[in-house]
């Protein structure tokens, strides 16, 4: 899989300072502590997968990045306040220097929880004094990189503890259902909204903060195409695998079908079939399959078999961005609470509905570099262009990602056979092709 999230570094325009930079600052600093609330020390050290990091490095990590990339060159005289740490929690960062080795995070039980906090507090108090006094943009640009780039990893931080409370044989809760959300609500039909094609201009707009990899806007032909108005549901999906979808090797990229041979897959990732019907395992614990929720926790394999079964395809990443820059934001996010999608509430006016928010969707796009694109230079160079392959394209944002830390041009990716990311799918259509 990518490794962490990787991202490209710098900000499309100045970011304000200095008040409502550390304002800011504290603001994401103080969500990832929100998130490690309820674990224990026991829980934030264990590595469940080599994909999966553990939470205390989640959480040093996050911090290693102000203070290798901002710190060492902003604050005169800082103090680090362990020297170890540049190599330790260093991620992919090879011009900076060595890194631990990634499927071994979980073997580092020292420095512990409590160090580990005494870290982030040590450099919270730095980059606090930094701040206050103001830094130029170039600083000020990598410290909001610094803030995505948390927000990033809050998001791996709450997959990456999913999974590994899902194989604690207890399966554990982490949060609690959130009592505001009803369970009863249910999803809108599924149609078709047109767009005529023609020649469009996609990428990052020049408003706000944006990734490089988002850059340069510019101009691509699309043919005219239908797009579904909401995400794939789990009930549409268990249609699939009721008509024998897991079964039919027509229906799967041969990579796909090798993944679902290999790994016995029956279902998305958390279902379990029981005398009284589908499960899934939530951050809040087990729970009955809602209908109507969308269905989350499925790799690009799975998506894409699903979209043939249904006489269907996945959207390009320019057919979704064009359809989502005028979508309503009535998503579901980390802030609401829960860390699971909701079923799709009614978009007016015949737009699509929950583009951003609740699942990630996956495209058939590869994730590559747009035209004219040229990566940063230095280390933060590293940060995402060098992941330009074999990877696929994502859109749209899930429940564990930050609201305001998501727009109609982000590009994530992942690997095809990835599963426990909030990944879930979108249908598309040639409108020449269309019944």
């Amino acid at each position: 899989m990518r490794v962490e999230t990787p991202r490209p570094p710098v900000p499309a325009h100045p970011t304000a300072q200095p008040a409502s930079l550390l304002a800011r600052y504290r603001s994401v600093r103080a969500a990832t502590e929100k998130l490690c609330v309820s674990m224990s020390a026991e829980d934030q050290t264990v590595q469940a997968m080599p994909d999966a990091s553990p939470a205390k490095w989640h959480r040093a990590h996050t911090t290693w990045f102000f203070e290798t990339l901002v710190l060492e060159a902003g604050l005169t005289g800082y103090r680090h306040f362990d020297g170890h740490f540049r190599e330790l929690f260093n991620s992919y960062y090879n011009s900076i220097g060595a890194q631990h080795a990634r499927p071994e995070r979980g073997l580092i039980t020292r420095p512990g929880v409590a160090e580990t906090t005494a870290y982030r507090a040590h450099v919270d108090e730095a980059m606090a004094r930094l701040l206050a006094g103001g830094v130029d943009d170039a600083l000020a640009d990598i410290v909001e990189v610094g803030l995505h780039h948390e927000q990033q990893h809050q998001e791996l931080l709450a997959t990456d503890f999913k999974y590994l409370l899902s194989r604690n044989p207890l399966a554990p809760a982490w949060l609690e259902h959130p009592s505001d959300l009803p369970d009863s609500l249910t999803a809108p039909p599924s149609t078709w909204l047109a767009h005529g094609g023609g020649v469009v201009e996609v990428g990052h707009d020049g408003n706000g903060f944006a990734y490089d990899n988002e850059t340069p806007r510019h101009r691509v032909l699309l043919e005219p195409f239908l797009l579904a108005s909401r995400p794939v549901t789990n009930d549409e999906y268990l249609a699939f695998m009721e008509d024998g979808g897991y079964g039919d090797p027509a229906l799967w990229l041969s990579d796909g079908w090798s993944a679902v041979q290999a790994n016995g897959w029956q279902a998305p990732l958390y279902w379990r079939s029981t005398d009284d019907g589908w499960t899934t395992f939530t951050s809040s614990g087990t729970r009955p399959l809602a209908p109507d929720e969308p269905v989350v926790h499925v790799s690009l394999y799975e998506a894409d078999a699903y979209a043939r079964w249904a006489d269907a395809r996945l959207p390009s990443e320019e057919e979704w961005e064009v359809m989502a820059v005028d979508a309503p934001r009535n998503g579901t996010f980390q802030e609401d609470g829960g860390l699971h999608p909701r079923p799709a509430p009614a978009a007016p006016d015949g737009r699509p509905t929950q583009m951003l928010g609740d699942v990630w969707e996956w495209t058939r796009s590869p994730y590559s570099a747009y035209p004219g694109y040229r990566p940063p230079a230095g280390a933060l160079g590293e940060y995402n262009s060098k992941f330009m392959c074999n990877q696929m394209v994502l859109r749209g944002g899930s429940c564990a990602t930050p609201a305001d830390h998501i727009r109609a041009s982000y590009r994530n990716f992942f690997p095809p056979p990835v599963r426990w990311q909030f990944t879930g799918v979108r249908l598309a259509k040639d409108a020449r092709y269309a019944v």
